[in-house]
């Protein structure tokens, strides 16, 4: 039992783009992914907003991001940077 350290796997990884950094230590990244239409089999695009934990405000717009879900830092708050 020496020297555990408890890794917590699982969780969504997701990858998106930085929209806002208006909030201290929070950014706004936006998520696309394609899905297909059930009936007509088009792909169409899917857009969502998630708010993410950038401890030290270290995003900048328009950045790439990794994200992963974490446990819940505030009411909308459920990701948290890996870059």
């Amino acid at each position: 039992m020496e020297n555990e350290t408890k890794t917590k796997t699982g969780g969504r990884t997701l990858r998106g783009t930085v929209v806002s950094t208006k909030m201290q230590d929070t950014i706004t990244v936006l998520v696309e992914r394609y899905v297909k239409h059930p009936k007509y089999k088009k792909f169409m695009r899917r857009r969502k907003k998630y708010l993410v934990h950038d401890a030290g405000n270290t995003a900048q717009m328009g950045d790439k991001v990794e994200i992963t879900e974490t446990r819940p830092i505030s009411k909308r708050k459920r990701f948290t940077l890996v870059k």
